[in-house]
């Protein structure tokens, strides 16, 4: 089995995976590190709309002498679903990558290879907030401890976080001179 994106082909013989972190060690070195920048820029990305819409119910219900105010039930669930479409879209998008993961280099790929999609990226995201809610510490040991870097996850959904640069490298632009 292979997979071709744009001209690069990584090969699956056998039932391995696409990605060998010993045949290609480039595609992970310093993964683990962005991906916590990742992280946090994609929690404050998350954020600003959130807090947003949390500031105009507070002034919403001022101007409603109070009524505004019942909207506030409606925060939590809207914060969740913002979150979980934020993730899928930008992982089911054409980069398989969300904002924080563009920004630190990073691309989402399956084992085998092919790129993220929304379910996918959804589900990454519900998975990631479960595992951390119950195995903090944990989930991170893991990634420490595996050649892919790959977290608890990332195991249980078959995906595997990359440095988009090695992948894909960037043509250079002819020089001019």
């Amino acid at each position: 089995m292979s997979y071709s994106d744009s001209g690069n082909a990584w090969r699956n013989d056998g039932g391995a995976h696409a990605y060998d972190p010993y045949l290609h060690p480039d595609l992970f070195r310093g993964v683990a590190t962005r991906r916590v920048f990742a992280f946090l820029i994609d929690m404050v990305v998350i954020s600003v709309p959130v807090i947003l819409g949390y500031l105009f119910i507070a002034v919403f219900g001022v101007v409603t002498l109070g009524i505004g105010w019942a909207l506030f039930w409606l925060a939590w669930p809207a914060s969740v679903v913002w979150a979980i479409v934020y993730y899928g879209a930008c992982i089911g998008g054409p980069r398989s990558a969300t904002i924080g993961m563009r920004v630190m280099d990073l691309e989402l790929r399956t084992w085998y290879g092919a790129p993220g999609y929304f379910v996918l990226g959804a589900t990454h995201a519900v998975l990631f907030w479960v595992t951390v809610s119950f195995l903090s510490p944990f989930v991170v040991l893991v990634g420490l401890f595996n050649g892919r870097r790959r977290l608890l996850h990332d195991f249980v959904l078959g995906t595997v976080i990359i440095n988009n640069s090695v992948r894909a490298p960037v043509p250079q632009a002819a020089r001019t001179y």
